[in-house]
């Protein structure tokens, strides 16, 4: 073969690996770079700032779930490493058919979809009434890392000669000594890498985690998690730090490896001695008052809890969930909390199913400074067992360069006026999505009529092959501050919080009527302190602390004199901000039953697949 030949495969070859780099590496480049952006935008970059470093660091909730995370990882790989180092040295000594059936269950765990794992160690915990929080977080960590630590260690304990032990043993050495000093050793590069598995694993896990945690442990998993329900920044922040850690440590490994080895066993004893420290410590439990909360991601300011704690002299045990469903799930697995804070539609569903607890309104002392239209909405037409928290309604964000004035007046059906094919952005929910054609064709959102549901589905499937929609998450907030398209459907809150970044953008509510969307702070039957729960309740009423949750949140308080102070000072111009309330044409989300809900969830699948 010529060298010019060569020289040509191997300029490709290094195209193909350069490729292959910027391929894995480019996300962690943008991910970097933009944890110095000044905005809150992930896509446009507007000035350096150190801004998401300085909250990083200050909020707690994260700082915990870093130690959370370590020291989980930390504990689960050594016990593994040591459970799954001796079954794989234990196994070398049976019967062909004992190491068959042990590998054969070793290996489940590993093939089983972590959800699977995650629902059967829940049920596993709640069945022998274990409180879950970080113990159960740890027993399950070890119990999905072991595996990974036998497949590493097996192969090499195989390769071993048997006779080496009794050797060992002839010269001298007792059976521990020769299992120490001898066998050990030998199976030193199975051992790394089962350290290795295990530690990222763990690290890394989110699913199991998440079913298996309570008593306010999460670890960085859940909380990046419940951070992705609105743009968050400081993510990118805390992805960097772990980045920078993680490759300062390779560096270092590869430069001195010789400290390294005279060094470890000492850094490894004082770290495990701080970590375990550090565990004992964490462990002490106030012996005051505590109050479990259980809230959506990103749905409260920080600062105002630790707030409350401070001036009632409690414990607040505080956890986040990305979605009712996901919060039901929880509930029904035996997870017990005080106060929750939920969604309309599932407030009806917990009455129903005789869950929550009235609310004593004599110790809601600022329950004259509710807005009245924003109070005994259907779900709970007198407030026996809701205080409102957020409000607001499902409308159209726009491009005021882009969109004619005059189309407004198509109100829903200007998401399919053809001159903006390929322009819009649907909300990928189901309930949101069949609103918006079921109010357009003049509807009730809340419909059992198969016909009125059959209509509505065919109505966005003509959207879809008329305007080819893309439907989307929560990323349409960072996707419309970049004007990627120039009509989006969105909640109001949502709709403030991307105009605030956008001046292009304005929003309205279709003159159709659209859901109405109250999220309320309710007490289960599982509260065992109503009287520090209801001065929870009021205490997120007082007008500064509505203020300052406001200003983090970005959604409309049902507080009437914050929200009219802050229509012309903070969220000032916002109209999303403060929509109408009470339109008759408005609706709220029912409870649907399981008939209604199979029927809307077959048509939102052909119209996903579509």
């Amino acid at each position: 073969m010529s060298e010019n030949k060569k020289d040509k495969k191997r300029i490709i070859y290094i195209l193909y690996i350069a490729i292959i780099f910027v391929f894995f590496y480019l996300p962690i480049v943008v991910t970097m770079v933009f944890s110095f952006n000044s905005s809150k935008s992930l896509t446009n970059l507007t000035g350096f700032s150190l801004r998401w470093y300085e909250r990083l660091v200050t909020d707690g909730s994260i700082m915990k779930a870093v130690y959370v995370s370590l020291t989980i990882a930390l504990f689960a790989t050594i016990i593994s490493t040591i459970l799954g180092t001796i079954t794989a040295i234990g196994l070398s000594k049976n019967r062909r058919i004992l190491k068959d059936i042990v590998l054969t269950i070793n290996n489940f765990p590993i093939m089983n979809p972590d959800i699977v794992t995650a629902i059967g160690l829940m049920i596993l915990f709640s069945s022998a009434m274990i409180q879950k929080g970080y113990m159960t977080m740890l027993l399950a960590h070890i119990a999905f890392c072991t595996p990974y630590v036998i497949t590493s260690v097996y192969p090499k304990v195989r390769q071993l000669d048997s006779s080496i032990a009794d050797a060992a043993m002839d010269l001298g050495a007792t059976p521990l000594q020769a299992l120490v000093k001898v066998i050990i050793p030998m199976l030193k590069d199975g051992i790394y890498a089962g350290i290795l598995l295990a530690f990222t694993m763990s690290f890394d896990d989110f699913v199991i985690s998440y079913f298996v945690t309570g008593n306010g442990v999460e670890n960085i998993s859940i909380v990046v998690y419940n951070m992705t329900k609105r743009t968050n920044p400081t993510i990118n922040a805390l992805s960097t730090i772990v980045i920078l850690v993680i490759t300062i440590l390779i560096i270092t490994s590869k430069l001195i490896p010789a400290m390294l080895k005279n060094t470890m066993k000492k850094v490894m004893v004082v770290l495990l001695a701080m970590v375990i420290g550090l565990s004992l410590f964490a462990g002490i439990k106030s012996s005051g008052r505590t109050l479990r909360i259980f809230n959506a991601g990103e749905y409260m300011d920080p600062a105002l809890v630790e707030k409350f704690e401070e001036e009632y002299d409690c414990k607040i045990i505080y956890e986040t969930f990305d979605s009712n469903e996901s919060m039901y799930t929880k509930l029904m697995s035996g997870s017990e909390y005080d106060i929750l804070i939920i969604s309309d539609y599932m407030i009806e569903r917990l009455i129903k199913e005789d869950y929550l607890i009235p609310v004593n309104w004599d110790n809601i002392t600022h329950k004259d400074d509710i807005d009245p239209q924003n109070m005994g909405y259907s779900f709970d037409p007198d407030n026996t067992y809701s205080v409102p928290y957020f409000v607001g309604t499902v409308g159209i964000l726009y491009d005021t360069t882009k969109v004619a004035e005059e189309d407004l007046e198509d109100g829903w059906e200007l998401l399919r006026n053809p001159k903006y094919a390929g322009d819009v952005y649907m909300y990928d929910s189901e309930r949101d999505s069949f609103m918006i054609p079921l109010k357009s064709l003049g509807y009730s959102t809340n419909t059992t009529d198969p016909d009125e549901i059959k209509e509505a589905y065919e109505w966005l499937i003509e959207q879809k092959k008329t305007m080819d929609v893309v439907y989307v998450g929560d990323d349409v907030m960072d996707n419309m501050i970049a004007g990627n398209k120039a009509i989006a459907v969105v909640y109001s809150g949502d709709g403030a919080y991307i105009m605030e970044e956008n001046d292009n953008l304005d929003y309205f509510d279709p003159p159709e009527g659209t859901v109405e969307w109250c999220d309320c702070m309710v007490m289960t039957k599982d509260c065992s302190d109503s009287e520090l729960a209801e001065e929870f309740m009021d205490y997120m009423l007082e007008y500064d602390n509505v203020v300052q949750n406001s200003e983090f949140v970005g959604y409309t308080t049902p507080v009437k004199q914050v929200r009219e102070d802050m229509k012309d000072d903070y969220f000032a111009g916002i109209e999303a901000y403060t929509p109408v309330f009470g339109a008759p044409q408005n609706e709220v989300f029912y409870y649907q039953e399981k008939e209604v809900k199979q029927m809307f969830a077959d048509y939102w699948t052909k119209v996903k697949a579509y």
